[in-house]
């Protein structure tokens, strides 16, 4: 298998050029190979897990091959093997799924009847990530050279962390990995030159940390080539708390102090190294954030900044206009493709325009397999559903599932993933599109998530639990004989932070009115119903606003089928969406708004609370 490139040399000795070189080889070396690298990834896979129980338990014993492995091997989903999960979880040793111990669970932001899926991992999975991050920036030099020059100025952030009944940590995956060796300890790299001190990063709590990186991106503005968050509306958030903000901070640079309100330790110390009392910044970042438009505030503020690295494929594709305002049009970049379940691949032409971002599978990564997605009226369906279907595939659906070299252009796949930590064929749910190859190995357009209606930042809402959140807020409704009529929802990103609306038509029967209070407390009732990730985002990382309810006027669901039929909808399986996006439907609704309440406090969420205790 191709070597991976390392990174271990000190300052003095480091040949970045010779490094890009190599990485980019690697690159070369593994795509022109695609399918004997997966085939060795494979075998890899199973030869180490031979014994685990999961493989013993489908008769593979032992075999290696592709052909055995794809006839007896069911592919699943979570629900499938969350009975092994929880036996892990509550701490069970035994090899289970995978021969090296479970080092930690990584909390996706999917949800699995309400909560996060736990998703196994081994310690040798950081190095492997720690491979797909060393891949990005040789990549960019390509495109925006002398990158080794400055620094980023990126917002990242920990957050709350949980342990099993069994004593193992369970953490969402970037929160890991910040808070490993791999990223704290990580050997020079001019790449990895951040504005932000690692304590800054991990700093558990979001307003210190948000204050005390920003107070260090704008002490460095004119070092800063490039900014960026995980995700587009992380890094609004990072620019809606300047806009609050910038008052004190530029107090702060000003006289070289920090705030009284930050007082971790650690934080004071690492901030202290780099700020100086600076007058002239200070009124400088004053008279720019003062202006009444904050229009290209990013290109204003830190001048030399060449793109911003942020995700804005799938639903964060909502807040490409806020970007382009404040950043005056700058390349949006995304550079890597990855999850809970695995690091997959990177975007070899990152300066392409946000609607054509495809990724390349790294074959190194994980053994993939793609399972042909079909559409029907434009919803996304697949083969099969869950495993009781899965086990009794017939030959000809099980051949359906393609592999990496064989996927057709312009086709559709759900992602499935054989992983080094212990997951078997199993789906992650994203819905991709082959845009291409690289060399042997294909390049996706990331869709969707399957089944996800409502998202602004990490969360996902889809639309069997916003039905059932509907059910229970719909109880306050009844003293006064009222009910829903229908119902749609819609992720407002023109607030910061986004929140959900929910429209609301209703059936009145009864003559008493129905107090503000009442539907207050439906917004509230549907907050508390949704999975902790929301409700999380929600209290602890304020990156969702206030869910809101609009009354709409009686009839607007029939103007909203109307307009459905006059675009070409067949009046026959005309179904009301109940998430829409589209803005001219938007605007229909909101012209019939005849009331609209927000929720009047955040929902009930417990850090760290110990939701994995299932015994099954």
């Amino acid at each position: 298998m191709p070597e991976a490139p390392t990174n271990s040399l000190k300052p003095k000795e480091y040949n970045l050029a010779e490094k890009n070189k190599k990485t980019l080889q690697f690159i070369e070396d593994v795509t022109e190979n695609a399918d004997e690298v997966q085939k060795r990834v494979l075998a890899e896979i199973l030869s180490c897990n031979a014994h685990v129980e999961y493989l013993q338990r489908y008769g593979l014993n032992g075999h290696t091959d592709r052909d055995t492995f794809k006839k007896l091997i069911p592919v699943i989903t979570y629900e499938d093997i969350q009975p092994d999960i929880n036996r892990i979880a509550n701490g069970d040793t035994s090899q289970i799924l995978c021969c090296s111990p479970i080092s930690e669970f990584l909390t996706s932001s999917g949800t699995s009847g309400g909560e996060r899926k736990l998703m196994p991992t081994i310690e040798e999975e950081l190095g492997r990530r720690s491979l797909l991050y060393s891949l990005l920036m040789p990549v960019m030099n390509q495109f925006v050279p002398g990158l080794d020059q400055g620094k980023g100025m990126y917002f990242l952030f920990i957050k709350s962390e949980a342990k099993t009944p069994g004593g193992l940590v369970a953490r969402p995956v970037l929160t890991s990995y910040y808070k490993s060796s791999h990223f704290k300890e990580r050997p020079f790299d001019p790449y990895t030159n951040y504005t932000s001190p690692n304590e800054t990063i991990l700093c558990q709590d979001s307003y210190q940390s948000m204050y005390s990186q920003m107070l260090c991106g704008l002490c460095q503005n004119k070092e800063v080539l490039r900014v960026g968050a995980v995700f587009a509306s992380g890094f609004i958030r990072a620019i809606r708390f300047l806009e609050k903000h910038w008052p004190l901070l530029c107090n702060d640079i000003r006289n070289g102090t920090i705030n009284d309100q930050i007082t971790d330790p650690s934080i004071r110390e690492s901030v202290m190294k780099i700020l100086k009392p600076d007058p002239k910044l200070a009124d400088f970042i004053a008279m720019e954030c003062a202006k009444d438009s904050w229009q290209g505030i990013i290109t204003r503020l830190w001048p030399n900044t060449k793109y911003v690295d942020v995700i804005v494929t799938g639903t964060m594709s909502q807040y490409i206009p806020t970007l382009d305002y404040y950043s005056n049009g700058l390349p949006l970049v995304c550079t890597m493709y990855a999850s809970s379940e695995c690091y997959f691949g990177v975007n070899l032409n990152p300066l392409c325009k946000p609607s054509e971002v495809s990724y390349t599978l790294i074959p190194t990564m994980a053994y993939f397999e793609f399972l042909p997605v079909h559409r029907n009226n434009g919803v996304v369906s697949t083969t099969t559903n869950s495993l009781s279907v899965a086990k009794s595939l017939n030959e000809k659906e099980q051949q359906e599932l393609v592999d990496l070299v064989n996927v057709k252009l312009g086709h559709e796949y759900e992602l499935v993933v054989t992983t080094y930590a212990g997951l078997y064929r199993y789906r992650v749910g994203d819905v991709l599109r082959v845009a291409g190859f690289k060399n042997k190995a294909p390049q996706f357009n990331f869709i969707c998530r399957k089944n996800v209606v409502l998202s602004i930042d990490s969360d996902k809402t889809d639309e069997v639990e916003l039905q059932n959140a509907m059910k229970n807020a719909v109880n306050h409704l009844v003293p006064f004989d009222a009910t829903v009529a229908e119902y749609t929802s819609f992720a407002d990103t023109t607030t910061i932070p986004g929140h959900y609306v929910l429209y609301w038509e209703l059936s009145l029967n009864g003559s008493t009115p129905i107090p503000p209070s009442v539907f207050e407390d439906c917004c509230l009732t549907i907050e508390e119903s949704l999975n902790s990730v929301y409700r999380q985002g929600r209290v602890s990382d304020k990156s969702i606003g206030p869910l809101e309810i609009k009354i709409v006027e009686p009839g607007t669901f029939d103007k909203l089928m109307d307009y459905a039929i006059s675009l070409g909808a067949s009046i026959n399986q005309y179904k009301t969406p109940r998430c829409v996006k589209f803005a001219p439907i938007i605007e229909l609704l909101n012209s019939r708004v005849v009331s609209k309440y927000f929720s009047p406090k955040c929902p009930k969420w417990i850090a760290g609370h110990k939701q994995w205790c299932n015994h099954d």
